[in-house]
């Protein structure tokens, strides 16, 4: 009987600590996802958009419509813009108006 009771303590204890180690994973996970948004707005009249925003190793990073990370260059919300949001009038402005 005493073993019984042993052996079912055990038990008990294990499945807790399992149970216990998924939530923590569960939740390092959820926090490596997206930690909050940035909005950007065009300055050509292309309008405003949001994406998810995340801590990287070294920087920020924003998340593209098909699942890319895109690291931030200086200004999340800039770089967002420039290229994303203005990427066809960036790439003009960066060839010097020669874009065909």
């Amino acid at each position: 009987m005493v073993l019984r009771s042993v052996f079912g303590g055990a038990l008990a204890a294990a499945i807790a600590l399992s149970l216990a180690g998924a939530a923590d994973a569960q939740s390092r996970k959820k926090g490596s996802a997206s930690q909050g948004t940035v909005t950007a707005c065009s300055i050509y009249g292309n309008g405003c958009r949001t994406a998810p925003l995340r801590r990287a190793s070294n920087d920020y990073e924003f998340r593209l419509p098909g699942g890319t990370w895109m690291s931030c260059k200086q200004s999340c919300k800039d770089t967002f813009r420039r290229d994303v949001i203005d990427f066809w009038e960036t790439m003009r402005e960066n060839s010097g108006g020669e874009l065909n």
